[in-house]
């Protein structure tokens, strides 16, 4: 099979991206430079540490936002990252002290979880789950 081995958040302001992402999930989110290379502001990239090489998951990366941003109310066309939290209300809380909102409301997934969807400081949208195979 072939697996997931990378992401990438677009935003218009990377640096206010880092520090939503930094705030909301405790990310490592740093420049990647190169020694003695200018490097234009469109091809500048962050690069993101979601956690231990030892636990399951994927790192990616932060980059300019190279169009538009998707409209309020605009259908989504990409892929959805979903990540996993201890505390789904918590992590909500967090989101919307660090410039988020939430797109779509805690829900049940019953017998898997807690899900809500929410917008990120440049408007990408995002899951969040909590495992809780009671919910209902």
């Amino acid at each position: 099979m072939n697996r997931v081995v990378h992401f990438e958040i677009q935003a218009e302001n990377p640096e206010r991206a880092a520090s939503f992402y930094r705030e909301v999930f405790g990310w490592q989110i740093d420049e990647w430079l190169i020694p003695k290379v200018k490097i234009k502001d469109e091809n500048r990239y962050w690069q993101v540490t979601t956690g231990s090489e030892a636990e399951p998951g994927i790192n990616g990366g932060l980059v300019f936002r190279r169009g538009p941003p998707p409209a309020e109310g605009q259908s989504v066309n990409s892929f959805i990252c979903t990540i996993e939290v201890p505390d789904l209300d918590e992590h909500i809380d967090r989101v919307i002290r660090a410039g988020g909102r939430v797109a779509v409301p805690k829900m049940p997934i019953m017998g898997v979880g807690w899900l809500a969807y929410c917008l990120d400081s440049e408007k990408n949208i995002f899951g969040m789950m909590q495992t809780d195979e009671m919910a209902q």
